[in-house]
């Protein structure tokens, strides 16, 4: 019988996996997508979530990262999808994979690895991780019988069923959470000893806290583990699926779909030979319908194997279309590629990032998405760019000195009578700034990236607020005062400006870069480990200061059109 392992094996001393601060690896993950169909915006939103996370440590100096997606390539989907399609699994695989890719590097994803579970290095590891759980006596031979629901490539208890009727009438059993058709099956397969591992999965949880956010989430792992837990079939007769990794030294059996993917994580660090100088330092990124699979089946699964489960798992919701689910049969699946034509790259990323609230789901429609990226992008960043750069503003093209004797340091802002020429709103926002970097780092490392976005776009506001208060259009260059207190107002603005593009990077990369050389930042000028906002103003030289501003770019984000099928819709109200 299996003992499940008191505690978790150490990486060797040689391995950083387990370091702490800055220069520790790390390795970021997608899911891999499934490639019985085309991208969609669901698959992108968890992409971009595990990009903007990776961006965001790279520009801390954080230490060496990667960033891992891919392709999860068998199972009966896959075989049922190409047999329909008149084609076989492997011509479709390599299709639809090769969309995957296209869409992530068309939305500037910057995934360091792509994982096919179709490749020999990947077999051959979930060969050895199949090995590494026999050889512990975590499995067994048994006859197995339920409700197996195709889709969701999973077999399913009666609670989580429903009474439904088929296209023809038939009554038929569905999945509670999907609506996906189930079918009796009975057949013998490998069995994981799951049931063995609930405690050890509940001390897990319980010491690590934040091995899953948000907090609903974990929660809603803990729920499920103080039910009972069965163990878990993991192979398929081969005889009813092909297409898949067979069990070593059993050709009568596949291995269970989901076994063979979750090994991604560890295939893609060289397991088994090298995986410890990067296991078990993972942050996983999910979604809500795949929480069980990673946060109960894999950490069990590679306990059994000798391995410590990943540090965290990030889960986000779903989106819904104008309040729909989306859904092949409605016909309001979102292509990726049409938003990215339609939106532009930045703009489908910030929509998306700014819009997605991980608890829970998020609704999408095209109105919606122009209003925001028009509000937040085009005109207050844009515009406030455009303002402040403007030749009848600042004819010299440079980023203008600082007055102190303008815009004074005081201890209470609220008391800024006679000091200078800034306000008590002035002081205020300037604060807010001051504490932006800090704020939107906590944000991420929440996995609340909406929230810093919400942070930035709050600032921006303010900073074209102080801009339009203080009018420095209406200023005399003629009079030495007001040339003082212009250049200072373009500074701050600048200053400002800075801060924003730097903390953008990870969201909007192009734009980003386009503002930052409009401002003659320099590449080695744009990290968030070294980023100060303002040092004039505390007294300290500002390097920028009396810089040439780069080259004129143009408009930084051109206003959204509302589709035309939004148009006459709109018309026909």
């Amino acid at each position: 019988m299996l003992r499940p392992p008191r505690r978790f094996p150490r990486p060797s001393r040689r391995t950083a996996a387990t370091a702490t601060g800055p220069g520790r690896r790390l390795l970021l993950s997608t899911p891999i997508f499934y490639a019985n169909g085309p991208p969609h915006i669901g698959h992108l939103y968890s992409a971009l979530l595990a990009d903007a996370l990776h961006r965001h440590r790279a520009l801390r100096g954080a230490g060496p990262g990667r960033l891992s997606t891919g392709t999860d390539e068998h199972g009966l989907k896959i075989q049922q999808a190409a047999a329909a399609a008149g084609t076989s699994p492997s011509e479709l695989c390599e299709r639809v994979s090769g969309l995957f890719r296209q869409a992530l590097t068309q939305t500037a994803v910057s995934f360091t690895d792509f994982t096919r579970t179709s490749e020999p290095r990947h077999q051959r590891a979930v060969r050895h991780f199949w090995g590494a759980l026999r050889d512990g006596g975590a499995l067994y031979k048994g006859s197995y019988e339920g409700w197996y629901c195709t889709p969701e490539e999973c077999f399913l208890p009666e609670s989580q069923l429903a009474e439904h009727r088929d296209a023809q009438g038939r009554p038929c059993k569905v999945s509670l959470e999907t609506g996906h058709q189930v079918h009796w099956t009975k057949e013998e397969n490998y069995m994981f000893r799951l049931s063995v591992f609930r405690d050890p999965l509940r001390k897990w949880l319980w010491d690590n806290p934040r091995a899953i956010s948000p907090e609903p989430f974990y929660q809603r792992v803990l729920h499920w583990l103080e039910e009972d837990l069965p163990d878990l079939s993991v192979s398929r007769e081969r005889s009813r699926l092909q297409w898949g990794i067979p069990v070593p030294s059993d050709s009568t059996q596949t291995i269970y779909v989901w076994v063979d993917a979750l090994v991604n994580y560890l295939s893609v660090v060289g397991y088994p030979e090298t995986h410890g100088e990067w296991w078990p330092a993972a942050h996983h990124v999910v979604g809500k319908d795949i929480l069980k699979f990673h946060a109960v089946y894999w950490p069990a699964l590679l306990m059994a194997a000798g391995l410590a489960p990943p540090e965290r798992i990030f889960v986000h919701s779903h989106w819904t279309v104008a309040g729909q689910k989306m859904s092949k049969s409605l016909g309001n699946v979102i292509d990726p590629f049409a938003c990215i034509g339609q939106y532009t790259v930045d703009g489908f990323r910030y929509f998306l990032l700014r819009q997605g609230v991980p608890e829970r789901d998020c609704d999408y429609y095209d109105e919606k998405v122009v209003k925001l990226v028009n509000s937040e992008l085009a005109d207050a960043l844009g515009g406030l760019l455009n303002r402040s750069t403007a030749l009848s503003i600042n004819p010299s093209n440079t980023y203008p000195c600082f007055s102190e004797s303008c815009f004074p340091k005081v201890l209470d802002y609220r008391e800024t009578k006679g000091t200078g020429r800034a306000s008590a709103e002035d002081y205020e926002f300037v604060a807010s700034v001051a504490s932006l970097p800090l704020q939107v780092a906590s944000y991420f490392e929440g996995f609340q990236i909406y929230k810093a976005l919400e942070c930035i776009a709050l600032c921006v506001r303010q900073t074209n607020g102080f801009f339009q208060r203080h009018r420095p259009w209406k200023l005399d260059r003629k009079d030495p005062a007001d040339q003082l207190w212009l250049d200072t107002i373009i500074h701050v603005t600048l200053e400002c400006l800075r801060v924003y593009g730097t903390l953008l990077q990870p969201v909007i990369p192009h734009t980003a870069d386009k503002l930052l050389s409009r401002l003659a930042v320099e590449p080695e000028e744009r990290g968030l480990s070294s980023l100060t906002f303002l040092p004039r103003y505390n007294g300290k030289p500002c390097p920028f200061e009396g810089r040439q501003l780069g080259p004129d770019t143009g408009i930084l984000f051109h206003r959204l059109e509302k589709s035309r099928q939004h148009q006459r819709e709109t018309k026909k109200l």
